[in-house]
């Protein structure tokens, strides 16, 4: 006679008998508390032996979770249908994380606005829930904020894989004196949420950067609509949930927020489009060994002085992940450049290419180095 499988659901212990569900539940619970309890003392104990301020525990702490992922492989290795998925253990390990650090230290950032915006996103992404987020009303208030040391931190949108750099963003780096010490890279899913059907939508609102990034799916899907440009999409969120016939492309949290409907999700025209954030804050986190280095910098208006500049990075064998040029501030055709490389401002290499490039550049200022983020 063929044994056939068991359908036997019951929880098991490590040595495989039989334990009652719910009491099993509730020890792992208990163990899940004590452990958090021992690393709240953990945490402690590091900040009484090491020098270094919050944020810098921060963005250690993230990094340390990235490599917990990518080394424990657990998602991977577990089967399809007992597999958590990457991204919520990231996220579970960053709030136990928050949790302990606001234990130690009372931290608070300031945010561009409103709540439910991508940036209250990465925010929470970024610090964890357990942080105070305070939200301002634009990009010049959250540097303003973190200079009057109103919050410990800040942050703020600095590209798009889509719509390219954030030219407030880096007009301020320009203006003021202000490091950059981590970085959040958050995928962006814009969603058409209403109360209305879709064939009554009239008009879509939300702020520019996100209707430029549904343009083709908007012109395809609702040819007739209006699209209104508007501060933010969590702003356009609100309204949608007040008027009929108005729709808004936000996020599903902010469609949540206001009991908005799901017309439509992922209606972005690039499936991995993605933002990426800068933490501002005045410390200097310590090397990670996977870290960038972002720097501002102007060079004489003459040919060559660029490529000069360039073969610099060529020459220690440093990788330029990003470029960006713009005019330099009460000048005529005089340019500034944002490049971040790899590496950290206290290795060998990025200090010879920094010394070397002091020597050569009219201007230059180093915004920062911090650990590179993963999207999760």
């Amino acid at each position: 006679m063929t044994s056939q499988p068991s359908n036997d659901s019951t929880p098991r212990s490590s040595s495989d008998k039989a334990v009652n569900a719910p009491e099993f539940i509730d020890s792992i619970d208990q163990q899940i508390l004590d452990l958090v309890a021992q690393r709240r003392e953990a945490v402690q104990q590091m900040c009484d032996e090491q020098e270094g301020a919050p944020v810098g525990r921060i963005s250690e702490a993230a990094a340390r979770i990235d490599r917990l992922l990518k080394t424990s492989g657990a998602a991977e290795d577990a089967p399809h249908d007992e597999a958590v998925p990457t991204a919520s253990n990231a996220a579970l390990l960053r709030h136990v994380s928050s949790i302990c650090l606001q234990s130690v230290h009372r931290l608070q950032a300031i945010y561009l606005g409103p709540q439910h915006s991508y940036s209250h996103l990465a925010a929470i992404k970024y610090f964890g829930d357990s942080t105070t987020l305070t939200p301002v009303a634009s990009i010049p208030a959250v540097f303003e904020a973190v200079a009057r040391e109103d919050a410990l931190c800040g942050i703020v949108p600095i590209e798009n894989s889509t719509d390219g750099r954030v030219v407030d963003t880096l007009g301020m780096f320009v203006r003021g004196d202000m490091q950059i010490c981590g970085e959040v890279l958050l995928p962006i899913h814009h969603n058409l949420l209403s109360t209305t059907p879709r064939d009554q939508i009239t008009e879509v609102h939300s702020k520019p950067q996100a209707l430029s990034q549904c343009r083709g799916w908007l012109a395809k899907q609702l040819p007739n609509a209006q699209l209104v440009e508007i501060s933010s999409t969590a702003a356009a969120a609100k309204l949608a949930s007040q008027q009929r016939g108005v729709a808004a492309v936000a996020s599903l949290e902010a469609g949540r927020e206001y009991e908005l409907d799901v017309i439509a999700s992922s209606i972005e025209d690039n499936p991995n489009n993605v933002t990426r954030f800068a933490v501002l804050g005045r410390e200097r986190p310590a090397p990670t060994g996977n870290d960038k280095t972002a720097i501002l910098f102007q060079v004489s208006h003459e040919p060559g002085a660029l490529a000069n500049a360039m073969t610099i990075f060529k020459q220690q064998n440093l990788n330029l992940t990003w470029i960006e040029s713009f005019p330099a501030p009460e000048t005529k055709n005089e340019y500034m450049f944002f490049i971040e490389l790899t590496g950290h401002r206290n290795t060998e290499e990025v200090q010879a290419a920094l010394k070397e490039l002091h020597n050569l550049a009219q201007r230059l200022t180093i915004l920062g180095s911090y650990p590179r983020a993963s999207i999760d």
